[in-house]
């Protein structure tokens, strides 16, 4: 039995877990805000380690790797990145409580996330090159001709690469979904069965290492998340 029984009957697990994870970063969110909004708050740190401090390290981590990984127009996007890696990580951590579910041991959910950055990062290519951003799909350019002042590429593998390449941009996603899935659905099992065999002391060491996978597969999710949009940024060739 965890937390979400009395409601399951009427609200799935998952979206139960969702909710939580989501009023976890508001009210996150709104402390950090308060803070920061203080006398001082915004140029003076806080004397060790408080939520607040925890939150810039991570963002500004984050922010880092975004402009190196996308480019001038970062900004852009990184709202969206910093969300899916923030709820990513607190449903994450959710999961390593006994009796409580994170919403990221549910396929539901690292699908959604997997087609949010898939969406994300199409979006972006095709608004900033329109119809060319299929020429990534095309394979290369053989050779070219001058035809009325303008150049033509003749991709001749094109019949062949276009559907090769669709398949792989589309795997993406199956990539990103499974890998969560089974990282987290595998770490909050394995805690969860030792906290049943051995309830003190051991569960503490596989929670201590449940707290590093949690961090790195959020990380990794919005770390291949940048890149993606990077790459769409990317001028076709």
């Amino acid at each position: 039995m965890n937390i979400y029984t009395p409601l399951e009957s009427a609200v799935p697990w998952v979206v139960q877990a969702s909710i939580v994870a989501g009023i976890l970063m508001l009210v996150a969110g709104l402390l950090i805000r308060r803070r920061i909004a203080a006398e001082g708050g915004g140029i003076v740190p806080d004397e060790g380690v408080t939520l607040r401090n925890c939150f810039e390290v991570l963002v500004e981590g984050l922010a880092d790797l975004s402009r190196d990984r996308i480019g001038e127009d970062w900004r852009k996007y990184f709202p969206i990145v910093g969300t899916m890696f923030v709820f990513i990580l607190f449903s994450n951590l959710i999961g390593l409580l006994p009796g409580v579910e994170g919403a990221t041991s549910d396929a539901n959910t690292t699908w959604a996330w997997a087609v949010i950055s898939w969406v994300v990062y199409t979006w972006v290519g095709v608004a900033k090159h329109k119809q060319k951003y299929l020429v990534k799909f095309m394979g290369p350019s053989l050779f070219e001709r001058e035809i009325f002042g303008r150049t033509v590429h003749f991709r001749v593998l094109a019949i062949i690469m276009f559907p090769i390449e669709l398949l792989l941009d589309l795997a993406r996603m199956l990539t990103l979904a499974v890998r969560l899935l089974a990282n987290m659905f595998a770490d909050h099992t394995v805690i969860a069965i030792w906290i049943t065999l051995v309830p003190i002391g051991v569960p503490a060491v596989f929670m201590g290492l449940g707290l590093i996978v949690s961090f790195l597969q959020a990380f990794v999710f919005a770390l291949l998340t940048m890149i993606y949009i990077g790459l769409a940024l990317e001028e076709p060739h």
